[in-house]
């Protein structure tokens, strides 16, 4: 028995109107032929599962009792790998025909089986994922044909993907997979993320896949609280295609992935972070099922702990944060997980720390000037600035001759305490706009990789 060929256009960020939401999966499916198969050779085409060691795996884990939320474009419940894996969920694509079961992309199907998927397809010849005894929770997100514009896009895309975290939060999804991005964030989403946070939930969201081109800071993966995924080949080197920065968080496989999805014959072949981060969803399920009792913030601290670590002997890199998932490790010797109460990447601490916008900003579009904000360092200055103020002014009623230059340097002072710079380095946090050109405090940008972009991610063939 055959796979079908299956071939999904997207043009990916092009198109002048179209809205977030569909240069979204664009952006992070990058559709590819599937080239015939035999029905007994797809789990072998399932090159990421061997180098994961995912049979080992389940002998200890496969995700039962965990609940994964895809965030998508629905998830086809009638799909041969997914059958009896989907819950009822929730459909906020107004308008669109169907409800969450149904996929108007076929992306959030290959999201769900490279999860869940049982290889019941071709009867029991068919696509796994790398949890498949965890359950599926659909939230389907709105077609961003249905937006006039990219601004209005945007605004959709914040505000849907706001109410679904949440969504997911109060159903009961320990693990939510968003392979989606946007070039803007919101307060309300930074809102939500904290929402999930605090009750015990965790966020993977993929980091894009322009880091040929523009390598734009995508959300929610650079949303404080949400672990940004990178993809990694088969060689354990990032992708070309997979975005680099500050918002990488751990890396995950991404190329030449094998799952179920909304082809006609259930089965498909994509490349791209929206694999990566289901991937990593997947692990989280695969320890969190292990362990019930954990919270959020140790499972992801268990994660983080056994990551195939960057060789380049940094303990993180723009590349592949981290490092790259291995469940396997944290499975059998996961380590102290630590405080269960304490996040443990820098960036949500590092956002609540940040003093907020005296003036919040009203900035939607991703073509408009980035807000601006005053750091904590700026607000000091002009502190310290204050008495200098009086005692010059004090020097200028005395001597008159002096005002021009006490003048000048009045306003030297006040221009050196308040730069006004096209992109501030401030965190985001709640309540503040979120700007893609800004970074998180004290994660410094890293210059492009060189060399294709690889930066070896790995410890040899067992990074995985």
């Amino acid at each position: 028995m055959e796979i079908a060929d299956f071939m999904r256009i997207i043009s990916p960020r092009h198109g002048g109107h179209r809205s977030a939401v569909a240069v979204t999966v664009g952006l992070l499916l990058v559709g590819a032929a599937v080239a015939p198969a035999r029905a007994e050779s797809i789990r072998e085409q399932q090159w990421f599962l061997d180098a994961m060691k995912a049979e080992q795996m389940w002998q200890t884990s496969t995700g039962e009792g965990i609940t994964v939320a895809v965030i998508d474009s629905g998830v086809d419940r009638n799909n041969p790998d997914l059958e009896g894996q989907v819950l009822s969920g929730k459909d906020y694509a107004e308008g669109q025909p169907g409800d969450e079961h149904t996929d108007y992309e076929g992306h959030g199907t290959g999201m769900a089986g490279l999860i869940a998927g049982t290889g019941a397809y071709a009867g029991g010849h068919g696509a796994f994922g790398l949890a498949p005894g965890s359950k599926i929770l659909p939230i389907r997100m709105p077609s961003g044909e249905t937006a006039p514009n990219q601004a209005e896009g945007n605004r959709i895309f914040a505000e849907t993907v706001s109410r679904a975290i949440r969504y997911a939060t109060d159903e009961g999804a320990r693990v939510i997979n968003i392979s989606l991005a946007s070039e803007r964030g919101s307060p309300e989403l930074t809102a939500a993320v904290k929402y999930a946070l605090d009750k015990g939930s965790l966020i993977f969201a993929g980091v894009g896949n322009d880091g040929e081109t523009t390598n734009a800071l995508m959300y929610p993966a650079a949303t404080p609280g949400v672990v940004g995924v990178a993809a990694v080949g088969k060689d354990l080197h990032r992708t070309d295609e997979s975005q680099y920065g500050p918002q990488v968080d751990m890396a995950a496989p991404g190329e030449d992935m094998v799952a179920a999805c909304g082809a006609k014959s259930g089965l498909c072949r994509t490349h791209g972070t929206s694999d990566a981060t289901a991937i990593a969803s997947a692990s989280a399920a695969l320890i969190w099922s292990k362990h019930p009792t954990w919270t959020n913030n140790q499972v992801l601290r268990v994660m983080l702990n056994t990551i195939g670590a960057p060789t380049d002997g940094a303990k993180r890199n723009d590349s592949i944060g981290y490092g790259i998932v291995r469940p396997r490790v944290a499975l059998t010797n996961p380590g102290d997980p630590g405080p269960a109460d304490e996040y443990p990447l820098p960036d949500l601490a590092a956002a609540a720390s940040a003093s907020p916008s005296p003036e919040p900003s009203s900035v939607t579009d991703a073509t408009d000037p980035p807000a601006k904000d005053k750091s904590a360092e700026e607000t000091s200055s002009d502190a310290d600035t204050t008495p200098l103020v009086w005692i010059l002014l004090g020097a200028a009623a005395l001597a008159v001759a002096l005002l021009g230059v006490i003048a000048t340097v009045l306003v030297r002072k006040r221009r050196a305490a308040n730069p006004v710079a096209p992109f501030p380095p401030v965190a985001y946090s709640p309540g503040q706009p979120e700007n893609p050109s800004a970074s998180f405090p004290n994660a410094p940008h890293y210059p492009p990789p060189t060399s294709g972009g690889n930066v070896p991610p790995g410890r040899g063939p067992d990074a995985v």
